[in-house]
């Protein structure tokens, strides 16, 4: 994706979640400005950290969701893990991949942290395309923890 799409998708998440501090609030807001922005985006949505090494599905768009990912399996439970980001041009050579969706071929998932840097959630993409996401797309996709750190300017 380009950089002049991040811009106008920040500028939008600048505007309409201005002085807003309710995670699942802002992660319905997020999932829905990144699906409508992006058409290579075929799911988006968050999985909440809600303890004992367990995420749980949070606000998302597309298709249904898996409900329940361990830390120990799957692309999002290595995000949640190491909490670094995780892209994963062809799904396909994941062993212990979670399988949702029949017609993901990649995925990028993003840890969300808090201001103490506690994760909140992570922030799972898939596309049907391979190799759909970049570091372009990497990069401007971390900066949304902002919105969960108060930072919105």
């Amino acid at each position: 994706m380009s950089r002049q799409q991040y811009d106008r998708l920040f500028q939008t998440l600048d505007a309409v979640c201005e002085g807003e501090n309710d995670a699942i609030a802002l992660m319905a807001t997020i999932a829905h400005e990144l699906y409508a922005a992006f058409e290579e985006f075929n799911w988006v949505g968050f999985y909440r950290n809600v303890g004992d090494q367990i995420l749980k599905i949070g606000p998302y768009q597309g298709s249904h969701g898996c409900l329940t990912i361990p830390f120990s399996k799957g692309v999002c439970g290595k995000c949640a893990r190491e909490r670094t980001a995780q892209n994963v041009p062809d799904i396909s050579q994941v062993p212990d991949h979670i399988a949702c969706s029949h017609s993901t071929k990649s995925e990028l998932v993003v840890p969300i942290l808090d201001h103490n840097g506690d994760l909140i959630a992570v922030l799972d993409i898939d596309s049907d395309t391979t190799a759909a996401f970049d570091e372009v797309d990497e990069t401007n996709l971390v900066l949304l923890n902002k919105y969960f750190q108060g930072k919105i300017r």
